[in-house]
């Protein structure tokens, strides 16, 4: 039997707003960064991975819980973690 690929949530960052913005920060890593992202509604998200102008990743979490175009702001930490917890 082979391996069973598992679809991991990824959310496509607008690049008309944030690619420019992105290409502006130092790197957390090669092609990627790690930064605290807020919502529209308010929602802050802390410990966000953003890899190749996708959204990958959020610390605790399994799933993203909002649409890449409802991010309003982007703070660029370069806080590193254990990307398996």
């Amino acid at each position: 039997m082979g391996r069973r690929l598992i679809a991991k949530p990824m959310k496509l960052l607008p690049t008309d707003k944030w690619a420019t913005f992105l290409r502006g920060k130092p790197e957390t890593g090669m092609g990627y960064w790690t930064g605290d992202v807020t919502v529209a509604d308010g929602r802050v998200f802390t410990h966000v991975v953003i890899d190749g102008g996708y959204i990958t990743k959020i610390r605790g979490r399994t799933d993203i819980p909002f649409e890449a175009s409802d991010v309003v702001k982007i703070e660029i930490t370069g806080r590193r973690w254990n990307w398996d917890e």
